[in-house]
């Protein structure tokens, strides 16, 4: 189905972005599986062709350019190329939004140069081993000591987290006060009392590193609040629909990639001396595959005109993330099917595809979280 969102722009930085993922990315996809963990000097890489940071005023070294197209430009063509597993979707999608838009302008001196160049590796630090969806049960806390904050706690499932230079963290400053006792506190590597813990063995996404966070009496410097104090939950909740899209487009993406692999397979596989794809049974499922793609890739692309208009809600978030994950994954599910038993080998895109997407349901606040939002706007 022709889309007709994007123009030449964006079709010039499609075109950088792919013979990027190309050159730079595609090539050692399987060596950062094996890894567990992307090579760092791939994002000054990045950022030196403008693709990352982009958000950030030109001043900093962005273009001050805010349209989702871009972001959405990147995760596609990520998929596209065959890459696996970099975070260049968190630090565009997700990180943008505290960098550039909470941050004062001696934060944005100190930290923007940097993100845009690919020099500083952002995370952002909320879930703990107790507190996932519920945000206000986060028990990591930020003691104001003088002109500092001192922080104790935990943090777990942290994209980024080994190699992240600058760690936007969720933080208790009024542990009485609930959620409206949150801050925003960006920790910077090698804080005394900072540490990683284990890198967190995964099912899919080797090649994204996730982290266990340790603070012990971590002092930090009253300047590196991320926007106001106690108000780090209303942020955080203003942040959520910008990334429940990003998920909403990686999730058509990848299931795009495998159905394209799964189409292919379906041409070159023999059975009873004809292409697997000729048989009704496999026939049927990948057109019906193909249409459900085409639906979820307009559903998205709505969302993200509506995100450039300043008009996607929290609710047309949630359901786009609830509608492309769930169907992502029946897609994902049926083209391993096709491929049979070498869909369960390893060194098959789609079973690295298949195992990837399993998270997309989860991270981002789970399928049931999204009913629930929705359910409540409807008075439920």
């Amino acid at each position: 189905m022709k889309r007709d969102i994007f123009d030449s722009v964006h079709d010039e930085f499609r075109a950088t972005a792919r013979a990027f993922y190309d050159r730079e990315c595609a090539p050692h996809a399987e060596k950062w599986e094996r890894e567990g963990l992307t090579d760092r000097a791939v994002w000054p890489k990045a950022g030196a062709l403008g693709l990352l940071g982009w958000e950030a005023p030109e001043e900093f070294g962005g273009q001050g350019i805010t349209d989702f197209r871009f972001n959405a430009i990147m995760v596609e063509e990520f998929y596209a190329s065959g890459t696996a597993g970099i975070g260049f979707a968190l630090q565009n999608d997700l990180l943008a939004s505290y960098l550039v838009h909470l941050t004062n302008e001696e934060q944005q001196k100190r930290w923007l140069p940097g993100y845009v160049a690919g020099e500083i590796i952002a995370a952002v630090a909320m879930s703990e081993p107790a507190a996932g969806s519920d945000l206000a049960g986060i028990k990591t806390t930020a003691v104001r000591d003088g002109d500092d904050y001192i922080i104790n706690g935990a943090k777990t499932f942290i994209s980024s987290g080994i190699l992240a230079d600058l760690v936007v963290t969720a933080v208790k400053t009024n542990p009485e006060a609930g959620h409206k006792g949150i801050s925003l506190i960006a920790v910077e590597r090698d804080t005394p009392g900072f540490t990683r813990g284990r890198k967190l063995d995964k099912i899919g996404l080797k090649s994204a590193d996730t982290a266990e966070l340790f603070f012990h009496d971590v002092r930090v410097p009253h300047t590196n609040l991320i926007g106001e104090e106690n108000r780090g939950f209303y942020h955080l909740m203003r942040n959520l629909p910008a990334e429940r899209l990003s998920i909403a487009v990686n999730a058509v993406a990848q299931a795009r990639r495998a159905l394209e692999v799964t189409t292919a397979y379906a041409h070159d596989r023999h059975a009873f001396g004809q292409p697997i794809g000729t048989f009704q049974v496999n026939r049927h499922a990948i057109a019906e595959m193909t249409v459900l793609l085409d639906v979820m890739q307009v559903y998205v692309d709505r969302c993200i005109v509506a995100a450039n208009a300043g008009n996607l809600t929290a609710e047309e978030a949630a359901g786009a993330k609830l509608f492309a994950t769930e169907s992502q994954w029946q897609i994902l599910d049926r083209c391993l099917q096709l491929h049979g038993g070498y869909g369960y080998v390893n060194e098959y895109e789609i079973a690295r595809l298949w195992r990837d997407a399993r998270v997309q349901r989860l991270y981002g606040g789970t399928s049931e979280i999204m009913r629930d939002l929705i359910g409540r706007k409807m008075g439920f």
